[in-house]
Order: C-alpha cells, then sequence, then structure tokens
C-alpha cells in the first residue's frame, strides 16, 4: 500500500528511483495521519501485524529487516511494544529498554543491512521481554485525543487513528527529535 515518495490521496507510493524529500515526505504522511478519524485504547486489543509507511525517517525499512511482526495490546491496556519473529514460526516481545535508541538513530543505516538482521536474530533472547512493556490510553496529538501507546522505559509514544475496521495507521514519536516514524498495522486475530 505505501512506498517511499509522498502521494496525494493517502499514500506514500514508489516513484522510480527519484531521490525523497524527507521534510516533505514526512509532511505529507502527517497530514494524511491527521486526516484520519481517531479510535479509543479498547478497540486496538488483540494482536497486530506491522509495516512500516516511509517517511523519510532513520528507521524506515530497519524493523522489517530485523523481522519485525508488529504489536499486540491486551485488554488489562498493557501491550508487547516490539514483536519480531524468532524463526519461521514463533514471536518474541522485545524489551525496547534494551535498545539504544539514540544510537540506533545515529547508525540506522546499520539496521538495513544483512549482517544486522543475522546478528539481532542471534541476540533476540538477550532482548527479550518479561511482559509487557508498554502502557495504553487515550492522549491529545495533532488536535483529537485518541489511543497512543507509552514505552515504560523510552521516551517513546506512539500514536494510533483508524484507516479501516482492521487497520490502523501509528506515529511512532521519541522525545527530543522532531521526526515522525509512521506505519500501519491489520488485525490478525478479534480479541
Amino acid at each position: 500500500m505505501r512506498d517511499a515518495t509522498p502521494n496525494p490521496g493517502g499514500a506514500p507510493s514508489s516513484a522510480g528511483n527519484e531521490k525523497v524529500d524527507p521534510v516533505i515526505a514526512q509532511q505529507t504522511v502527517l497530514e494524511e495521519f491527521r486526516s484520519l478519524p481517531s479510535l479509543e485504547p479498547r478497540e486496538i486489543v488483540g494482536l497486530w501485524r506491522g509495516r512500516g509507511i516511509p517517511s523519510g525517517h532513520p528507521f524506515d525499512g530497519v524493523l522489517e529487516n530485523l523481522g519485525w511482526f508488529g504489536k499486540r495490546f491486551t485488554s488489562d491496556m498493557r501491550a508487547d511494544a516490539l514483536l519480531f519473529w524468532s524463526g519461521k514460526r514463533r514471536l518474541i516481545a522485545i524489551d525496547p529498554a534494551t535498545i539504544p535508541l539514540r544510537l540506533a538513530l545515529r547508525f540506522h543505516w546499520v539496521g538495513r543491512m544483512c549482517i544486522a538482521r543475522n546478528l539481532f536474530s542471534h541476540l533476540q533472547r538477550g532482548f527479550s521481554a518479561k511482559g509487557p512493556v508498554a502502557s495504553v490510553r487515550t492522549m491529545p496529538f495533532g488536535g483529537a485525543a485518541g489511543a497512543a501507546m507509552l514505552y515504560d522505559n523510552q521516551p517513546i509514544v506512539d500514536y494510533f487513528r483508524r484507516i479501516d475496521q482492521h487497520r490502523i495507521m501509528g506515529a511512532m514519536t521519541i522525545r527530543g527529535d522532531e521526526r515522525i516514524y509512521f506505519f500501519e498495522l491489520e488485525r490478525v486475530d478479534e480479541p
């Protein structure tokens, strides 16, 4: 659905090998996000498969390269913020507190390399979470209040808006960094 360059009508789309101005891409996707309706925290309970929406953010393509599956939200308003594939059939929840966030932003290009994927697959157990690592609540973003996920031990908040009955769009913000990482989640089970 979404690739590399902004496309009026709500989706960044591939336009060949053209360079994309990250500021324009960010603004275009942000406008799309803000145009979507808010949703309540209870509406996102369940398991969701994710994929990034390219917008010029340093993390574009990184999570997918590392085997990101998505997120899981529980009925007690807690969340597994980062679910990754461990092998071909098992999901593992990663504790974001183990990620050196500022280094990851600075050296983001390493996260797109094959060696990073291989290394991450071997280190997953050391990064695994002991339980949910984020809280879900209602918070304002861009003039509208809606579902948001606050990471317990990182300065990160994910805000969510509804695309349709089975898909939501997310905007991950990091305190102290004006860039936003955008992603889409598709429900893969019913709560």
